[in-house]
């Protein structure tokens, strides 16, 4: 077994994924971390799966960069991709990183989002009355996928009649940060993006001429800036509301379904949410753990730097497996188990340090009235097909998860 282990490790490649690991990459997250924690891969980069390294690289910004003009201009060219990765708050370093992160963290304060709570539960609850009268339900359309898309169109007042294209649009852009795409992964999300920012200067135009409650609307928020006079360019705006719907939506997508196939796969668990509903805020953060949304984060050393004994000079790009930093056995105590009051979990499904989510609380809420809603009007719901899915290494979620609410 062990030397099957070495020999995982030894072969993992990036660029090369097979079917397997999409299908459970974390055989392959545990020999990586067992034999080669910090890996070389053949195309230069390295690939990080120890919790302790991923922390260090995330609370140092400075010997890690966020900034991805160096790496993704090889990827992308000049393209709308490569605008839109390299203005959107992620993928930023201080100082800009702070100024843009400060506007939006205003917009998403806690009291803006305890006033979202009463229409996020008028929304879950819409939703299963209506999967309640279906034949055929699928959790990630009829129910996961359609959350977010909500809470971020009502965040930015999105009419109703226009949020059509928005889930389209968010898919072919972060379909587009895999880490090997093909030419028409790459047209699609160029496409979305050029649509997305035609869009949204309609959107803004409007905004400006008739102002929403900048209490409640995140955009109009964002267009007026702080007190203090501070803005964001035109450019930062449009390309920071894309941010806010992609960021907003597969991650909390994922998370909701990742947890109501996670908990069918384990009843013992099920039955326990439902008996004490009160844990649900503990499940919620070790579905987060055990299934993370977003699998892997990216980061350029800046100085020659240390992790687990291996040296990485100044410039080296580096892939954070925040997948495999979540089961680390240094830090979760039997962490292949899914175990929804544990405490503590300090998991790295938002990352740390100063690039740590900006909307995670917003997540954790969607997250949680989703799921113990959910399970509160159909406890013995199981899943009657097999689930599909998305078929990527960055963002792990379902495509489609078909199931029996009756």
């Amino acid at each position: 077994m062990n030397a099957d282990a070495r020999e995982l490790a030894a072969g993992f490649d990036i660029e090369k994924l097979t079917p397997e690991f999409y299908a459970d990459p974390y055989p392959t997250y545990r020999a990586l971390r067992e034999h080669e924690p910090v890996k070389r891969m053949p195309n230069g980069s390295w690939f990080l799966t120890r919790y302790d390294d991923l922390v260090s690289a995330y609370k140092s910004t400075r010997q890690f960069s966020s900034d991805k003009r160096r790496e993704f201009f090889p990827k992308y060219g000049d393209s709308p991709l490569y605008e839109h990765h390299t203005t959107s708050l992620v993928f930023n370093d201080p100082p800009a990183h702070t100024r843009v992160r400060r506007l939006i963290m205003g917009a998403l304060s806690p009291r803006a989002i305890a006033g979202m709570e009463p229409d996020l539960i008028a929304l879950v609850d819409r939703l299963i009355d209506a999967l309640a009268v279906k034949a055929n339900v699928d959790l990630i359309d009829d129910f996961a996928a359609a959350i977010p898309i909500e809470v971020i169109g009502n965040l930015l007042e999105v009419p109703q009649d226009e949020r059509g294209p928005l889930r389209d649009w968010s898919l072919a852009i972060l379909g587009a940060l895999e880490p090997v795409i093909s030419p028409e992964v790459f047209a699609r999300g160029n496409k979305a993006v050029t649509d997305f920012l035609a869009y949204l200067e309609v959107l803004v135009a409007r905004r400006r001429a008739k102002p929403g409650n900048g209490e409640r609307d995140v955009l109009t928020r964002l267009i007026q800036g702080e007190d203090n006079g501070e803005r964001l360019t035109e450019k930062e705006l449009l390309h920071n509301c894309i941010f806010l719907l992609n960021a907003g939506h597969e991650t909390t997508t994922n998370l909701i379904g990742n947890g109501l196939v996670a908990l069918s796969g384990n009843p013992a668990q099920k039955r326990r949410l439902i008996e004490h509903p009160d844990l649900i805020k503990p499940a919620v953060e070790e579905i987060l753990r055990f299934e993370s949304s977003n699998q892997l984060g990216n980061r350029m050393t800046l100085e020659t730097v240390e992790l687990s004994g291996v040296t990485l000079p100044a410039g080296t790009s580096v892939t954070l497996c925040i997948g495999a930093a979540n089961r680390d056995p240094q830090q979760f105590s039997d962490p292949e188990t899914l175990d929804i009051a544990r405490t503590p979990n300090r998991h790295l499904a938002f990352a740390t340090g100063a690039h740590q989510c900006a909307g995670m609380a917003l997540a954790r809420l969607e997250g949680a009235i989703a799921i113990s809603r959910f399970l509160a009007r159909f406890p013995d719901y199981a899943l009657n097909g097999a689930p599909v899915r998305g078929g990527r290494a960055r963002f792990r979620g379902f495509l489609r998860v078909p199931c029996a609410v009756g």
